[in-house]
């Protein structure tokens, strides 16, 4: 019934197979080392891929990896036993070589001793099939979850119960003799209507003790315009009164010449400072040394993070209870740091299989190892699978005279259309000439707020400057249009008019609103962008999460496609305004796989960087 089961070193050298099919497995394993070992998410402890399910055991103190798999339409007891079972039999049997590395060793006779622990694992599978199923324990029910202070009934209760009985008690005496037999009730009711009776008398004595008002006087409102008789269309122009008419706004708008120059090459990382003498990689942020004392002094009289496991370990091997304080510590740790909490758990259980059974040695801490641990597991998921190099990929389709074409996506009020300005700058400074396709239909003021920006840009980058060539130009063609339809009409201009890039802005939508989900499906599906652009808000925990999964959804879903089309990168915005709560850049490259390709970090031009993997993970993690 089992389809593959391998054992390979970390390092890829492959020490035993068994196959029972003549299948080829090597894409499923790739895959399973690809997306899930290298990717830091070795928590689960399972991996679907096609029509196969993958299980896995690492072993962490000679560094192999365990996989059986087998077709996920079974439903097998008895795999974790099995995975068990193998895993201490190998080790026992090649303890000396694996202890020595010796992966060039004839390790096939270690078939017989396979088969006799498969037959042994579906035995026992068979046999826990045909036990009854046993009654939840105490511990495992929700009883037990209850606290002794939470079953103690205190007097303010008891206040409080008789008082909502007051309420939902009737208010006419004929109810209220039916309402219980003891009259204790009735007596209640009684006095609450006395005092009720009390309250509005006093308040009607009030009321006759007050002083006349003064007669009121009328208010004089604002006088009415007075139009003058046979007026002229010359009299609208005094009707004007924004600042920036569209006739002469490009006279008015001043160019801020500081700007220009700044953003030409690759966009400049997101710097942190750091303190290269800290041991522990505690990253300062302008402390003077005086002030490094003092939080080191206050690390060190309450505690810090990791105080509770300052004590040094011998060599041993690491268990889980040597590793749960830390984690849980942890766990604490990120979501406070904006992390969403499921992805903080997966997190945690990826670290704990990715240290248990490890050896220390005498000098190493259990602190210090699940830290950096926990650090290299976060830079890891951090870096991107793939290089997005949007200038090197705008460059080749120049050669091949068609324009790059990229799509910004994203919920309501995130600054989509702020950052798709900024990135334009960016492309402007590198020579390219960039066509804003306005294809957001729905919201007021968003074709506007798109040709301020293409003022501004073209005065900062004015025709003269580049062989009388626009820089900028926005395509659109109004409200309540097929925002797909304006996106094609948009690339094939550009193509006519040799535009070398071609942004799209859509309209803002939330992630459960079906017809506007559908809509973006079909805007992605009909033009093919070259880049799918999610833009996110760095402020965001768990919404995040729920955010990309439901996007990610809806493309794969309403595409009516085979080989549908989903999230290429995400644009963080709004970075500057969260200080060290970076969590949302963990959560959402966690949950797609795919790169942070932009971080907005101000309201000008010029503050757009890429993300720095190291630098995110020492925010979050000091």
């Amino acid at each position: 019934m089992l389809d593959l089961f391998t054992i390979f070193s970390k390092g890829g050298i492959a020490l035993w197979c068994f196959q029972s099919t003549s299948q080829l497995f090597t894409p499923s394993v790739n895959a399973l080392i690809r997306s899930v070992i290298l990717q830091e998410r070795t928590g689960v402890m399972s991996y679907d891929h096609d029509s196969l399910r993958l299980q896995y055991k690492l072993d962490n103190e000679f560094d192999l990896v365990f996989v059986v798999a087998y077709q996920k339409i079974l439903k097998l007891s008895y795999i974790d036993k099995l995975l068990s079972d193998v895993h201490l039999e190998f080790r026992d049997k090649y303890k000396n070589q694996l202890k020595n590395q010796q992966w060039i060793y004839d390790y096939n006779n270690f078939n017989d001793s396979y088969k006799n622990i498969l037959t042994s694992a579906e035995q026992w599978g068979l046999q826990q099939a045909k036990m009854p199923k046993q009654m939840r324990t105490f511990d495992e029910s929700a009883k037990s979850k209850k606290t002794v202070g939470s079953m103690i009934e205190r007097k303010d209760d008891k206040d409080d119960n008789k008082k909502a009985k007051l309420k939902a008690s009737p208010k006419s005496e004929k109810d209220a003799d039916t309402f219980d037999s003891n009259g204790d009730a009735e007596m209640d009711l009684i006095q609450l209507n006395k005092l009720k009776l009390a309250e509005k008398l006093k308040a009607v004595q009030k009321k006759k003790t007050k002083t006349p008002k003064s007669p009121r006087t009328e208010k004089t409102g604002k006088e009415p315009r007075v139009w003058e008789l046979g007026g002229t269309n010359k009299d609208l122009a005094n009707l004007e009164r924004t600042k920036d008419k569209p006739s002469d706004a490009d006279d008015r708008i001043q160019a801020n010449t500081a700007l220009i120059g700044k953003m030409i090459g690759e966009i400049h990382d997101l710097e942190v400072e750091s303190d290269s003498d800290d041991d522990d990689n505690d990253y300062m942020h302008n402390d003077t040394p005086v002030m490094k004392k003092e939080s080191q002094k206050k690390k060190v009289s309450n505690g810090g993070m990791f105080s509770v496991l300052k004590g040094l370990v011998s060599s041993k091997s690491l268990k889980t209870e040597d590793l749960e304080p830390a984690l849980e510590k942890m766990k604490d740790l990120l979501i406070a740091k904006n992390v969403a909490s499921d992805i903080s758990i997966s997190l945690c259980d990826s670290v704990r299989t990715k240290l248990e059974g490890k050896i220390l040695g005498t000098f190493q801490s259990v602190a210090s190892t699940v830290k950096s641990t926990l650090e290299d597991s976060l830079v890891q998921i951090l870096s991107p699978k793939r290089r997005v190099d949007i200038l090197r990929d705008a460059y080749e389709a120049k050669k091949n005279n068609k324009p790059y074409v990229m799509s910004f996506c994203g919920v309501n009020g995130v600054g989509k259309s702020t950052n798709l300005a900024k990135i334009c700058f960016w492309l402007i400074e590198n020579n390219f000439r960039v066509l804003i396709a306005a294809c957001d239909t729905f919201r007021a003021g968003a074709v506007e707020q798109l040709r301020t920006h293409t003022r501004h840009l073209n005065a900062l980058h004015p025709a003269d400057k580049h062989g009388n060539q626009t820089m900028v130009q926005l395509f659109e063609k109004g409200y309540g249009k097929d925002a797909a339809g304006i996106a094609m009409e948009a690339i094939r201009f550009a193509k006519d008019s040799r535009i070398d890039i071609v942004l799209i802005d859509t309209a803002g939508r939330m992630q459960d609103n079906e017809p506007l989900m559908r809509a973006l499906a079909k805007l992605i599906k009909v033009n093919e962008p070259d880049l799918v652009l999610f833009v996110g808000e760095a402020l965001v925990g768990n919404e995040a999460v729920d955010q990309l999964v439901k996007f990610n959804r809806a493309l794969e879903d309403y595409s009516n496609s085979s080989n549908p089309r989903t999230i290429d990168g995400i644009v963080l915005t709004k970075f500057d305004t969260i200080d060290d709560k970076v969590g949302a850049a963990i959560s959402m490259t966690y949950i797609t796989g795919q790169p942070i390709v932009f971080v907005g970090t101000g309201q000008t031009y010029t503050d757009l960087k890429t993300l720095n993997a190291k630098a995110v993970v020492h925010a979050l993690m000091k």
